[in-house]
């Protein structure tokens, strides 16, 4: 027999009997949208905390610590940040040191800065994912004296002949409309001058500073551009340095000369376990979102299993259902299939033709479940959407907010849209397996004399 012949009569046996048909390929329709919207949630639930994440921080930086110093630990100076650049995954590394405020004083005309100052390495800026709302980031090679304000850094200017009121908030107005700062960043000139002594009659000539970007705000970053001025880290050892040998500041014998903390990028979040047990091997402590992200990883994993074992339940039973329907048909086909023995039809034909059957309901439920699955989604990202938006109305919801139910609570991607119909289909072939088994072992002649 023919495949085309076997598919013709495994399809026509399937219609002859529509409501029985459609009754078993409404329990696969059930199980297949169960499983695929109950893991759908899963999927959903874990983007949500992956993005929650990297809103919180970057999952591909390391962050060293050496606050616990002493005369016999290691230096996190620039000998060793050598050694972590050459650890493998690394793409970038960056010293953060803290410049006191009260050591320098960065001024343009009568406006002094009040706010954070960083010493960083300036060209791996971009590839910690830092960007500019204007201006440029920094290149290779830049000039020592060149500097990047933070996000609203111009706002920490104040007017040293004021002894009041002589500060800008960056606060806008009832017109939504932001004030002016003292100072314009990329337009403005800006010089950096070594405090002295209240009493010291010592000069000391100001440097010039060139700010050629300002930078996006992102507290997920360390150091963060908030309210900070960010200049080349050598530069700004000199600057302490200087300050320390004028006020006579003593060097800390139990402290060594290093870095407080350094951040380091890698090539991808599989890749910083492996680089945070070697730098934690140099005797150094670490952070990252890895200690966050793992344990997270983890619970969704085991959530994802639970919603896809709820919904493998139904699926069962729909196996059950499979089952039930092709025994059924193999009692009314009984003379039916004795007549095909007795014109020759080889046994495996009888077997397939059944498996046919059984593998097509399963195909049928899938396909229709995947679709239900598809629009249930749908439905349930946008009254996600209107409930986050403070909107009450659903429809409004599906006008508006298309695109961020894309992104919903429940996503459905395409591997378990696949996965789901290969696995209903199979469901369908496993639970006919027995049924075909039993037809091909009837009788014929006994097959025959039955009515």
């Amino acid at each position: 027999m023919k495949w085309k012949d076997m598919l013709s009569m495994a399809l026509g046996n399937l219609f002859k009997r529509k409501v029985r048909t459609i009754l078993t390929v409404m329990g696969v329709v059930i199980g297949t949208c169960a499983i695929v919207v109950m893991m759908s949630f899963g999927i959903g639930i874990k983007q949500t905390m992956e993005t929650m994440m990297k809103n919180m921080g970057d999952l591909t930086v390391i962050t060293i610590n050496n606050q616990s110093q002493t005369p016999d630990s290691a230096a996190l100076d620039d000998k060793t940040l050598e050694k972590v650049k050459k650890i493998k995954n690394v793409v970038a590394v960056t010293p953060v040191f803290y410049l006191d405020p009260s050591a320098v004083t960065i001024k343009s005309k009568k406006y002094k800065y009040q706010g954070m100052i960083y010493g960083v390495s300036l060209s791996a800026l971009k590839e910690f994912g830092y960007q500019v709302d204007k201006g440029v980031l920094p290149a290779e090679g830049a000039a020592e004296t060149t500097v990047l304000f933070g996000k609203d850094a111009e706002y920490d200017f104040i007017d040293s002949q004021k002894s009041s009121n002589n500060m800008v908030y960056p606060q806008a107005d009832k017109n939504g409309k932001m004030p002016d700062p003292y100072v314009s960043p990329l337009t403005d000139k800006f010089q950096v001058l070594v405090n002295l002594p209240e009493n010291s009659t010592a000069k000391v000539k100001p440097a010039k500073l060139q700010c050629i970007g300002t930078l996006a705000e992102d507290w997920g970053k360390n150091p963060s551009p908030s309210h900070s001025i960010f200049m080349d880290v050598t530069f700004a050892k000199q600057l302490r340095d200087k300050y320390n040998k004028l006020n006579n500041v003593k060097k800390d014998p139990n402290k060594k000369d290093g870095y407080d903390s350094a951040s380091v990028k890698v090539t991808s979040v599989e890749a910083v376990a492996e680089a945070e047990k070697v730098i934690q091997d140099m005797g150094f402590s670490t952070y990252s979102m890895e200690s966050v992200r793992k344990p997270l990883e983890e619970q969704m994993r085991t959530i994802q299993m639970i919603l896809g074992g709820l919904g493998a339940i139904s699926l069962l039973v729909a196996a059950l259902g499979i089952t039930n329907t092709m025994i059924m048909s193999i009692y009314e086909r009984t003379r039916e299939i004795g007549i095909m023995k007795v014109l020759g039809c080889v046994v495996r034909n009888i077997r397939t033709m059944f498996l046919i059957e059984a593998g097509a309901i399963g195909f049928m439920g899938g396909v229709i479940g995947i679709a239900q699955s598809y629009a249930i989604s749908f439905v349930i990202n946008m009254l996600y959407a209107a409930r986050n938006t403070g909107g009450g109305n659903a429809a409004g919801a599906m006008a508006g907010n298309a695109a961020e139910a894309a992104a919903g609570i429940s996503i459905i991607p395409l591997w378990l849209a696949l996965g789901a119909l290969l696995f209903s289909t199979m469901i369908g072939l496993i639970s006919g397996f027995h049924p075909a088994n039993r037809a091909v072992k009837i009788s014929a002649l006994t097959a025959i004399k039955q009515e």
